[in-house]
């Protein structure tokens, strides 16, 4: 990079979007937005918790199945709350239960949902949004 595309990087909007997908609305804490970012855990934390006592799917990936990889991802989008399960607690759902299909969705939806916050965070510190 040269010196004038170096010093127009927004480092401070990535580092606030590496931190919103660790830890799910902190960076809306970090931009002074706490009363979206309180509400924003509420909805992530709730999808992993419903997920996870219905006995949902944590995705990983499945050689010879490619889809698998975007699942995986989906997943992973939900950041800390992941690899505490994943790697914490070695969750990875049970299958035989009834509601096993029902709390994937959750845990893939709480994924999905947070990396909507992170664009939100970059929109916000980037100044396009207000």
């Amino acid at each position: 990079m040269t010196e004038a595309a170096t010093a127009k990087f927004p480092w401070r909007a990535t580092l606030l979007c590496l931190a919103a997908w660790l830890v799910p609305s902190s960076g809306h804490f970090a931009l002074g937005r706490r009363g979206r970012g309180a509400i924003f855990l509420a909805v992530v934390a709730g999808a992993v918790t419903t997920g996870y006592l219905l006995s949902g799917n944590l995705f990983q990936v499945v050689p010879g199945q490619p889809l698998s990889i975007l699942a995986t991802l989906g997943s992973m989008a939900m950041g800390l709350p992941y690899f505490v399960l994943r790697f914490g607690f070695g969750y990875e759902g049970v299958a035989e239960a009834a509601t096993y299909e029902y709390g994937t969705i959750f845990l893939l939806s709480a994924g999905l949902m947070n990396l909507l916050l992170v664009l939100d965070v970059w929109d916000i510190a980037t100044g396009r949004k207000e």
